[in-house]
């Protein structure tokens, strides 16, 4: 029976974010929005290449209604603590900010400016930190959510 391809070494010092997280206790909140709570799913694997796959999605609880969902690639730039999306990972943790964010031209408004995120992992658990600025609200912190993993 195959395990899978080996981990790229490149991929060593994020290794501890793969496999499959899940969630039913996620809070979101924002100055122009009423608070709601959420479900997410979000996996990060990889098929032996420098680079993990992640994809998550996310649903209202408890309707199960869907709300967002993402796919893409996490890589290390190689010797340095350095990830793709712009950001550093230090030990268990990692932080990622845009650099550009892309829209749809009839995309309703305010526009997102940036997004922040911090994935922290403790024992057996993920947290997300999500922090968004729109063209009309400064920086804050949108979306918190701590993980089981599957």
């Amino acid at each position: 029976m195959s395990t899978g391809p080996k981990l790229h070494e490149m991929l060593n010092g994020v290794s501890w974010l793969v496999g499959k997280w899940r969630s039913e206790s996620g809070v979101g909140y924002y100055p122009t929005i009423k608070d709601f709570t959420y479900g997410e799913e979000v996996e990060f694997s990889h098929v032996g290449q420098p680079n993990l796959q992640f994809s998550c999605y996310s649903w209202k609880v408890p309707e199960q209604k869907p709300l967002h969902r993402e796919l893409g690639f996490l890589r290390v730039k190689p010797n340095s603590d350095q990830v793709a999306l712009e950001g550093t990972v230090k030990g268990q943790e990692i932080q990622v900010e845009t650099h550009t964010v892309g829209r749809l031209t009839f995309g309703k408004p305010p526009a997102v400016k940036k997004v922040k995120r911090t994935f922290r992992r403790d024992g057996d658990t993920l947290q997300q930190i999500l922090e968004m600025e729109t063209e009309n609200t400064p920086m804050c912190e949108h979306l918190k959510i701590t993980y089981n993993k599957v």
